[in-house]
């Protein structure tokens, strides 16, 4: 009975860890996606994607004076119990665009 018991948790376990890596590669994509949407690259929802785990989401929002990145990635649970314990990972990045010039003033005054 224990060995059953010990299996589920070394699954468990297991499943936990790669949930874990898996938010640490959208927590990633968001940074690299927001970085690159800052400099005002074209391709920044591209170059989240490609950081992001598989089947992630990726959805790019620019405003005035910043961007912000958003990933979205599934993560399904260990075998038989994937329709259980599927969990929905997300991570947000936020970062000031880099391709606008904000502020400003007489000549000298840049950077304040």
């Amino acid at each position: 009975m224990a060995l059953p018991a010990l299996v589920l948790l070394a699954a468990m376990l297991i499943w936990g860890v790669l949930a874990a890596a898996a938010q640490i590669r959208c927590v990633d994509a968001a940074r690299v996606g927001a970085r690159a949407a800052a400099r005002g690259e074209p391709d920044a929802a591209e170059i989240a994607r490609s950081a992001a785990p598989p089947g992630a989401a990726v959805q790019v929002g620019v405003e005035t004076d910043t961007v912000r990145v958003t990933v979205d990635a599934p993560c399904a649970g260990p075998g038989r119990l994937a329709a259980v314990l599927s969990v929905r990972l997300s991570a947000t990045a936020v970062a000031a665009r880099e391709d606008t010039l904000v502020g400003g003033g007489g000549a000298g005054s840049w950077p304040s």
